[in-house]
């Protein structure tokens, strides 16, 4: 259950976010700096999460086509997060099919679970840890889990909206956010009882076999 302190930060960041995007599409610059300004760390970790040390390039290829087609976009803030994420998504692939990796894989997820939407301990951990040691742990998970808690911890995004940015439907982009998640906060449990938060993570996702 989301708590009502974020609930009340989401929106307000949401409305500045929908201000500026508002400004920006009437052509003040100072609009579209400021929702670049709110939007690009998030959306540069989604990015590095995927390509690793390619994501600088790629999160600049997806601002130039934000900026192309910001006069094309309806929404509010909330929405202009999911838009400029699948952006990003698609020339993160985009990158993956020209360096010849591996493309991101499908799993079968059983929609069915009654699971919560949110594993405050492992999400207040991740926030407490740097961006650095987060994004390595999550490059452990299965690649359909780890770009669910991508979209969730580092975009902001929620059931839904992470859920249209993958093509897929929205429980079974909750079912795969929560178990990894769950796995994040049994990983971050045993770290602390040794003392040491330990990662083996490659550079970018590791795919799913």
């Amino acid at each position: 259950m989301v708590r009502g302190g974020e609930r009340r930060r989401t929106q307000a960041y949401d409305a500045e976010l929908g201000a500026a995007v508002e400004r920006a599409q009437q052509g003040d610059e100072s609009g579209f700096a400021a929702a670049y300004r709110l939007v690009h760390p998030g959306l540069l970790g989604y990015v590095r999460g995927l390509v690793g040390e390619d994501a600088e390039d790629v999160t600049s290829e997806a601002w130039l086509e934000i900026a192309r087609d910001l006069g094309r976009f309806r929404g509010d803030g909330a929405g202009f997060r999911g838009w400029t994420a699948t952006i990003a998504r698609h020339r993160a692939l985009d990158h993956l099919r020209k360096r010849k990796r591996r493309p991101l894989t499908s799993l079968i997820e059983q929609d069915v679970l009654d699971l919560p939407g949110r594993q405050n301990t492992a999400d207040d951990a991740l926030e407490a840890l740097s961006t650095g040691q987060a994004l390595e742990m999550i490059a452990t998970l299965p690649r359909e889990q780890a770009e669910a808690v991508l979209l969730r911890v580092v975009v902001g995004l929620d059931g839904p909206a992470a859920a249209r940015v993958l093509g897929k439907r929205s429980g079974s982009v909750r079912t795969s956010a929560y178990r990894g998640l769950k796995r994040l906060a049994e990983q971050l449990a045993a770290g602390s009882r040794t003392g040491v938060v330990t990662s083996a993570a490659p550079r970018t996702l590791r795919d799913e076999t």
